[in-house]
């Protein structure tokens, strides 16, 4: 893998998701790009049992779309890319569909990759598929931090990016 067109992008709040993203990074070479949101989420944003927090409201809002704080990596560079975020109502946070439609992502290589505390990368998958077909969509995998060197080196393996 050329390390030069490979990037790992992720959004991270509690530092699960940003563990993971840099061990990632190291494994392959690649590029670091952390989505961070233009507002910063408090833990009254995040807490998942108030349905008026900031999160609830914009889960259940399909056409939420969080600000990106900064300017988002040029894509032209990047063949293949990691894109990481923690499992929020069983699909990808809206800031992910914020990141994807504001980054030029059709025909790469788009490899998702997740943390809970309780939920599979599955519904994400499927979810992201069906909205954006464009993408090239490799198989993901839910990374909460006991993955060891083997594994992972197994993970790239087997969706042809290793």
């Amino acid at each position: 893998m050329n390390s030069q067109n490979v990037l790992v992008a992720y959004f991270s709040c509690s530092g699960t998701t940003r563990r993971m993203a840099e061990k990632l990074a190291a494994a392959t070479g690649a590029d670091l790009y952390e989505i961070v949101p233009e507002r910063p989420y408090t833990a009254a944003d995040l807490d998942w049992k108030n349905r008026m927090s900031r999160t609830s409201v914009e889960m259940r809002d399909p056409s939420s779309r969080p600000a990106i704080a900064g300017s988002l990596p040029d894509m032209r560079n990047y063949e293949i890319v990691f894109l990481g975020f923690p499992v929020w109502w069983y699909i990808a946070p809206t800031i992910i569909n914020t990141f994807i439609e504001g980054c030029n992502l059709a025909g790469k290589k788009v490899v998702p990759f997740a943390t809970s505390g309780g939920s599979g990368i599955a519904n994400c998958e499927k979810n992201l598929r069906l909205v954006y077909p464009q993408i090239d969509w490799k198989a993901g995998k839910l990374l909460n931090g006991s993955l060891s060197k083997a594994e992972m080196d197994e993970w790239l393996e087997k969706i042809n990016i290793g």
